[in-house]
């Protein structure tokens, strides 16, 4: 099971969409936008991304219509990280490609999120270690804070798994670098923690230089209605 320099996020928005009843109207909808970065076309980022040399492993399990928002970055993680797989959340029906992803060998998986809002905090844990047979997995609970929530409480395939959980420090210290902003992090900028956490440095700086380019144009396309300045 791999899905190396595939974007899964833009994979499983088009299964979504293929199985969908009803067409899905994010806010912006009709703006002519890039199938592959969902930005404007006159702001498109997709020229110049880079993917990272990168020996841990992502995994987006994506709440409900996660997938169809332009504003979602998951995306952009599956961009930057190779080997990367993304999921559509379900509390008692999960896909069982996940379930087999999470029981695969080559992997040590571990959810991400704060400690604060983890009920055994014997599964919290603050550093990512390397073992010698199998690469980290992260997942990330990807969605509005409160439903990320209610998914890291109502799904009990996660349970066993370890908690990873950036620091105030660390937190800190990215808010002051780059995202000065009080409201939650994305999932990309969670992401761009947790990456330089486990030393994956290349990963950590792309990620970066894409999200940051994604946000400027993003606004630049919702400011001017997707028009070019």
């Amino acid at each position: 099971m791999t899905n190396r320099f595939t974007n899964s996020v833009l994979t499983l928005r088009a299964q979504q969409v293929s199985e969908s009843r009803r067409e899905f109207n994010a806010r912006g909808g009709k703006m002519d936008r890039c199938e592959q970065c969902l930005i404007a076309k006159h702001y498109c980022i997709c020229d110049g991304v880079e993917q990272a040399q990168c020996d841990a492993a992502v995994c987006m399990l994506m709440y409900h219509n996660e997938s169809f928002k332009p504003s979602n970055t998951g995306r952009l993680i599956a961009e930057i990280v190779p080997d990367n797989y993304a999921f559509r959340w379900d509390r008692t029906d999960p896909d069982p490609n996940l379930l087999a992803l999470l029981n695969d060998p080559r992997y040590q998986p571990m959810v991400i999120f704060p400690a604060t809002d983890v009920e055994d905090t014997s599964r919290v844990i603050t550093e990512v270690t390397h073992g010698e047979s199998k690469r980290p997995l992260f997942i990330f609970l990807d969605g509005t804070w409160r439903e990320a929530k209610k998914m890291i409480r109502k799904s009990p395939y996660l349970d066993s798994l370890p908690v990873l959980s950036i620091t105030a420090d660390k937190l800190s210290d990215y808010r002051l670098r780059v995202a000065p902003h009080a409201h939650q992090l994305g999932t990309a900028e969670v992401a761009i923690m947790v990456l330089a956490l486990a030393g994956e440095s290349d990963a950590a700086t792309k990620l970066e230089t894409h999200f940051m380019k994604f946000r400027d144009a993003y606004l630049l396309g919702k400011r001017n209605k997707g028009q070019p300045l």
